[in-house]
């Protein structure tokens, strides 16, 4: 089923917003100092382009640890993405919610298009995986957080 999502999103619009995604990369990493935001916007383009099956996860829920970018810099560095690229990229995917929304069938696809805007917002610190994959990490971090609740000290 979401083969036919993922065909029918890219012929009606995802590839635009891939499109979008991959340009402002390509502006990042032309800045040299925006590589991490270009690669961010490489990864998220690719998963805008066919984006039915996978899900946006945050990289501390996927491994339970932290990294650069879900630390405190991350913070810095949504904050910069936001003032730069985040909004507007949003906005993109927000008109493009709306566009979708005329119909029935587009529904699906505008819902779609609204958690992308807000991956747009917030970026780095998140990965792109497949939805099986995210549930395996919520359903093992809930057991872990359960184990050490339990144990004493």
């Amino acid at each position: 089923m979401s083969a036919i999502g993922n065909f029918l999103w890219f012929i009606l619009g995802g590839i635009f917003m891939g499109l979008c995604w991959w340009l402002w990369g390509i502006l990042a990493f032309i800045s040299i100092v925006g590589i991490p935001w270009g690669r961010a916007c490489f990864v998220i383009g690719a998963f805008s382009f066919f984006p039915f099956g996978k899900e946006a996860i945050s990289r501390r829920e996927l491994n339970n640890k932290d990294d650069i970018g879900t630390s405190g810099l991350g913070v810095i560095g949504n904050v910069l993405w936001f003032v730069f690229g985040g909004i507007w990229l949003a906005l993109g995917h927000v008109m493009s919610a709306l566009l979708c929304f005329i119909t029935i069938i587009g529904i699906p696809f505008g819902i779609q298009h609204l958690k992308l805007a807000g991956i747009a917002l917030a970026p780095i610190g998140k990965t792109i995986v497949r939805k099986e994959v995210a549930a395996a990490a919520r359903t093992f971090n809930a057991q872990d957080a359960a184990l050490k609740q339990r144990q004493p000290g």
